[in-house]
């Protein structure tokens, strides 16, 4: 089955065509003539074959190949085994935001070994992540806020992928409400064309990486505690766009996962546990 390979996961061909079909037909069926949508049709075209600027720095070959590993362990299905961590002295709450064209259910294994230790953990609330707008990042404001009146405390944001960047820019909308921000192979710094799946975004997203529809502002550091998870194996974000530079972010943890490693690795997850430990 073809597949092709995403900020956080590998989706099939047809499900992705599907999903966009059913959105495209739906706008059509509100109203807009034949012409637009083959309008739409073609710009996305032209989205997916733009060139990246000259700085541009995509991670090797050999490592976008290396992820397939990751994928064949994901078609098993997840890992079963408990991992060894420490007993949270001072359980936290965490909401867990999933990478691009990835489900929440995606990261259910990280969630469950974080639960086990005794944190609370809350999925996003918006199901797969398909790319920002101003609708989604309202409705990920209110599930913030809901989530902070519910359990009396502030929390900590954990982000895969692109996940991180919506965590980032949360922190920044609403710093009184998150104590830390934990990015995970997020392309935050940089240029956001060092990667392997721009391409990709545009067609799917409809708009450029360098022009997201919602206001950002992608290096500059949130005013809470940010931490920035990267690994030199990552073969689908260039390591230096998720390390960032100092002042991007407080801290910077290498890691020796793949990028779709973050989701389930015992080394990931172990780093998160200890950032909640931490924080």
């Amino acid at each position: 089955m073809p597949f092709i390979l995403q900020q956080g996961s590998f989706v099939t061909m047809e499900a992705m065509v599907a999903t966009q079909v059913m959105q495209w037909s739906s706008r059509f069926a509100e109203g807009n003539r034949l012409s637009d949508f083959g309008e739409q049709l073609a710009r996305r075209a032209r989205l997916a074959f733009d060139s990246a600027p000259e700085q541009a720095r995509s991670p090797a070959l050999r490592l976008l190949l290396g992820e397939t590993g990751s994928f064949a362990q994901s078609l098993v299905g997840r890992p079963r085994q408990e991992l060894e961590l420490e007993r949270a002295e001072h359980p936290r709450v965490v909401i867990l935001l999933p990478g691009f064209a990835t489900h929440p259910q995606r990261m259910r294994y990280m969630a469950e070994q974080l639960e086990g230790i005794g944190h609370t953990v809350k999925r996003w609330g918006l199901g797969f992540n398909f790319g920002p707008t101003e609708e989604n990042f309202e409705l990920l404001s209110h599930r913030v806020e809901d989530v902070r009146e519910r359990y009396g405390q502030n929390m900590v944001l954990v982000g895969w992928s692109l996940g991180g960047i919506f965590a980032r820019e949360i922190a920044k909308r609403h710093p009184d409400l998150v104590d830390k921000v934990v990015t995970m192979g997020s392309p935050f710094s940089h240029t956001p064309y060092s990667n392997n799946v721009w391409r990709i975004y545009q067609l799917v997203t409809g708009h450029s990486v360098a022009s997201p529809p919602v206001e950002a502002r992608l290096p500059e550091k949130p005013p809470v505690e940010t931490v920035a998870l990267w690994s030199p194996r990552d073969g689908v974000i260039a390591p230096r766009s998720a390390c960032g530079r100092p002042g991007e972010r407080d801290r910077a943890v290498a890691l020796r996962c793949t990028h779709l490693g973050f989701s389930n690795s015992p080394e990931a997850i172990r780093a998160v546990a200890r950032e909640l430990a931490a924080s």
